[in-house]
Parts: structure tokens; C-alpha cells; sequence
């Protein structure tokens, strides 16, 4: 049977909401396939073609952005703050990069978390669990918690505008792209003969967007065919990804992602096994393009020595062109005695140097960084050049989810990442 965006209701789904009224969802997914596309086929074209210079060792994939959006903390100068960081943290990374530093936004649709249950219980009340803004409300009570399908809609209007502003952010960086160039190398404490190609600068401040491809119900609506290409496109963004708890072979999320056109990212985990790897870029990669597909390692900094080198020599072998990137957020989540959860800058650090080490080991380029972050000042996340400790954590933990870092941090692990690339490019030339 030939594939359609609906192929994944006869798969078994995990992590999709269960919503009470089933013609509040009919209605929204017929308003959604109704609205304007958030992403272009012409743009999501252009994102693989750029991924497909990753994929050949010629750039980096710099992906980063919220763990989850939030309606009511949407604002322009908020995505503005993103947009500016990662153009700076962009502008490090290609002091050392051999090709374009291509910038991914975590935004414009990033509202849907995975939950690790399907309920959480306060007091003795059980109620359903939290699944982003896309779904239903973080306090708890009944009337915020119950799934409303006409989040959808609202998603769908904030991503639009949030697009509309990154194009409106990207045409007006042209008179400021010299100085955030110059303002890298100076932290970065380099001279000109590292400075960014002129053709870099004279180039547009692109930035494209991406989420956890997560609720399936609008994703489908925001399908679409296209005659010139004669392919199925998601156009809620411009690369989506399948998430740790979502990439089943025969589940739902895998389904629909086999048959999109676009670049598609697989969240590789500790559990993952190299032939179970395999069996996925088969399935969602049959013919082996280069910037179709990004797999997207978050092992945690203790178990990225051990199970990172068994995947990337899997794929080696295999042949396969797919891009290997970082994330080393997820798998280094801790607690705090205050029952907050955060992250440490040096287990971060740790796990992206471990990523660029066994990538030159096993032979494969170390293509890209995947990062939980935000260009608010918050704390939410321990260490930096600011010292920040467990203490500090309460200033300003705005986060509904996930800890982020917040911009002094994600500068910070750009200059490492920038020192890796450096380092690790010098050896590959002495080597060859």
C-alpha cells in the first residue's frame, strides 16, 4: 500500500495525548489543513542540500532553541535574543569550520514534550500529565490539564509569527553581521588570520526551524504534496526529528517520517542498538542521500564512551552518509536537594569532547550540536564563566520542562566546540 500522510493511524503511537471530544479534533485538523504552510518545500529543499555538505564533511549543523516553547512567554525581543545568540554562536564555529556552520532554530513549533508517564499525582490527585502547550496547561488542574486539540491552532498561529519575525531578524542582520564576526574571534581571543570569509558575511543570516516531529495529528495536517518534486513534505517546519521514546521501527512516529520528503533527525539513546540502528536508517534512508538524515546522539557523559563508538562504527561500516551530531543535554538531567532538575556545564562539556573523540577514532565526521537553550538570562543550569551553583538555581528557573543554558553558557560551549573542530581538523590534515 502506498504511503499517505495518514499511514501512521494503522501503527501503534506512544506519547500521543488522549483528547476527550473527537470533533474538537476533527475540526482542528480540517482548520489545519486548511492554514498556510510554516516551512516551504523551495526552503526545505535548501536546508538538505546544506545538510548534504555536512554529510560529505564540508560544515556543521548548529541546531538549538528551547526545550519547549510556551505560549504565554512568546515575545519578539525573546526570539529575537535567540535569533542573535545562535547567529554569535555560529559565527565562533566558523572560525574553525571547513564549510558552512548551517543554523536550525529549535523554535517556530517546538511545544510537545515526551512524558515518562501518561499521569502525575500531587496530593493524591492524579491528573494527566503536562505535554507542552501544543497539548494542554502546566498548572494543575483539571480544566488546564485536559487536552484541548484547539492548542493546535494557537501553536500553529505563534510558529507563523515567530517565522515571520526570524525572516524580519534575517534581513536586518546584514548591517550587523561584521561585527558579530569580529566580536567572535575577540572572545574567542583570535587574530585575523581566522577571520570569517567575506563571503560568509555577504551571505544571508539564514536560519531555518525545526521540532520533535511528537503530535502526529498536526504534523498530518500540515502535509503537503508537492507536483514538482512529486514527494510528500512536512511543512511545519523545516526539519523535524523522532524522538528517543518515539523511534519504534514499526511505530506510528517512524511511519510517517519514512514517507517526507524532508531532512529527518533520530534522537540515539543508550539503549539503542547498532542493528536496530540500522534497521531505522533503512527504513527512514533506503537510498542513502546525503542530508536526509541526522542522527542525534544523547547518551549522557557516562555512557557516551561506551555506546557511542559501537553506532558510529555501525553506521561506518554500513556506508551509511547519514550526519552524526551531539546532544549532550538530555542524558546529563540531574536532580537538586530542591527538587529541581538541571544540568552541569562540565558533564556537557564532557560529552560533546567525547562525541569529537570517538568520531576521529571510528572515522566519521563529527557533524553537528544539538543544544536545550535560550537567550534569556535564566539559571537553570550549573557552571559557565558566571560560576553559577545549585543555590543560584532559584533566581531565575523559568523553564516548564527541561533545564536550559542560558546565553553565557551557550557561548561557552561553542568556544569548546570551536576548539574541538580546530583541533580535531588539524589532525585530519596531518594525518592525511
Amino acid at each position: 500500500m502506498s504511503w499517505t500522510p495518514a499511514s501512521w493511524r494503522d501503527r501503534p503511537a506512544q506519547q500521543l495525548p488522549a483528547y476527550p471530544d473527537p470533533h474538537a479534533l476533527e475540526m482542528a485538523e480540517s482548520c489545519l489543513e486548511a492554514s498556510a504552510q510554516l516551512a516551504s518545500v523551495t526552503e526545505n529543499r535548501a536546508l538538505s542540500a546544506k545538510l548534504a555538505e555536512v554529510a560529505e564533511g564540508r560544515g556543521f549543523l548548529l541546531q538549538g532553541g528551547d526545550c519547549a516553547e510556551t505560549f504565554a512567554e512568546f515575545g519578539a525581543d525573546k526570539v529575537r535574543r535567540s535569533f542573535n545568540l545562535l547567529l554569535q554562536m555560529a559565527a565562533m564555529l566558523r572560525t574553525a569550520s571547513s564549510g558552512e556552520v548551517v543554523k536550525v532554530a529549535r523554535m517556530a513549533g517546538q511545544f510537545g514534550k515526551p512524558r515518562s508517564a501518561p499521569t502525575e499525582t500531587v496530593n493524591n490527585i492524579t491528573l494527566p500529565a503536562y505535554r507542552g502547550d501544543i497539548v494542554n496547561g502546566p498548572d494543575f488542574d483539571l480544566k488546564s490539564r485536559t487536552p484541548d486539540p484547539l492548542r493546535m491552532l494557537e501553536a500553529h498561529r505563534q510558529s507563523k509569527v515567530t517565522i515571520d519575525l526570524l525572516k524580519a531578524y534575517s534581513a536586518a542582520a546584514y548591517a550587523d553581521l561584521s561585527e558579530i564576526h569580529r566580536a567572535a574571534r575577540r572572545r574567542l581571543g583570535l587574530g585575523f588570520e581566522h577571520a570569517t570569509p567575506q563571503g560568509d558575511i555577504a551571505q544571508p543570516a539564514e536560519i531555518f526551524t525545526s521540532h520533535e516531529a511528537l503530535l502526529l495529528n498536526y504534523e498530518q495536517a500540515l502535509t503537503r504534496w508537492d507536483e514538482l518534486t512529486e514527494s510528500w513534505w512536512a511543512t511545519s517546519a523545516h526539519m523535524i526529528w523522532i524522538g528517543e521514546r518515539t523511534r519504534q521501527l514499526d511505530g506510528a512516529h517512524v511511519a510517517y517520517a519514512s514517507g517526507i520528503a524532508n531532512t529527518i533527525g533520530v534522537k540515539c539513546g543508550p539503549t539503542l542498538e547498532p542493528d536496530e540502528l540500522l534497521r531505522l536508517i533503512e527504513r527512514l534512508d533506503p537510498e542513502n542521500r546525503p542530508g536526509r538524515l541526522v542522527l542525534i546522539g544523547r547518551f549522557g557523559a557516562a555512557h557516551a564512551p561506551r555506546r557511542l563508538p559501537l553506532l558510529m562504527r555501525a553506521t561506518r561500516e554500513a556506508g551509511s552518509r547519514a550526519i552524526w551530531s551531539a546532544d549532550p543535554m538530555h542524558g546529563n538531567t540531574v536532580g537538586t536537594a530542591g527538587g529541581r532538575k538541571t544540568r552541569a556545564l562540565p558533564d556537557i562539556i564532557t560529552e560533546i569532547v567525547t562525541f569529537f573523540q570517538v568520531a576521529a577514532a571510528e572515522g566519521v565526521h563529527g557533524g553537528g550540536i544539538h543544544l536545550e537553550m535560550t537567550g534569556e538570562e535564566v539559571t537553570e543550569c550549573l557552571g559557565g564563566r558566571s560560576g553559577l551553583r545549585e543555590e543560584d538555581l532559584g533566581r531565575r528557573y523559568l523553564t516548564h520542562c527541561d533545564p536550559r543554558l542560558n546565553s553565557g553558557q551557550a557561548l561557552d560551549v561553542a568556544s569548546e566546540i570551536t576548539r574541538l573542530i580546530r583541533h580535531h581538523g588539524r589532525r585530519e590534515a596531518d594525518a592525511a
